[in-house]
């Protein structure tokens, strides 16, 4: 990269830091629950990644602001779904406030009763292993007890915008 296409560097204020992060590109992932009366609970997340191969960790950071934060906060499993290129729709859904979450035709169950995207390009059903706090987020780390692979382009997050990738 050319000096000239760089900007100057600044103070790390929160309107700065959203546009830095904005400029790295991550898979979209929906991240799922029950609460303890069996309503299900989710939010659409960019920040997931593995952490361990043994045992097997992944982790999913969720904003302390997030509708269902006392749900993850108190739950013991939850389940992660990668999704696809065209699950755009449900990522957007599962990112919106107060928005009706989970249809029948879009929900499928995990082995540990857990809703999930079905056909994703991955289903992880996961045992809550531990919970960090990090600034206004929580970081959760989840143990992964069974996953199911699935085909097709992953869904993008780049620029504050859903993409795909070219082939």
């Amino acid at each position: 990269m050319s000096d000239a296409a760089a900007t100057a560097w600044r103070t790390a204020d929160t309107d700065g830091f959203r546009a830095a992060m904005a400029r790295f590109a991550a898979g979209v992932v929906v991240v799922t629950t029950t609460d303890q009366d069996g309503t299900p609970r989710g939010f659409t997340a960019t920040s997931f990644c593995s952490v361990s191969l043994t045992p097997p960790l992944v982790l999913v950071c969720l904003a302390d602001t997030a509708s269902a934060f006392g749900s993850f906060m108190a739950c013991d499993d939850f389940a992660v779904s990668v999704l696809r290129e065209d699950h755009s729709p449900i990522a957007t859904r599962f990112a919106t406030s107060g928005a009706d979450k989970f249809r029948a035709a879009d929900t499928a169950l995990t082995p540990r009763l857990l809703p999930a995207v079905p056909g994703a390009l991955c289903e992880l059903d996961c045992r809550v292993h531990d919970r960090h706090r990090a600034g206004d987020h929580v970081i959760l780390v989840g143990l992964v007890t069974g996953m199911r692979t699935g085909q097709g382009k992953p869904l993008v997050y780049y620029d504050r915008s859903y993409r795909r990738l070219n082939p």
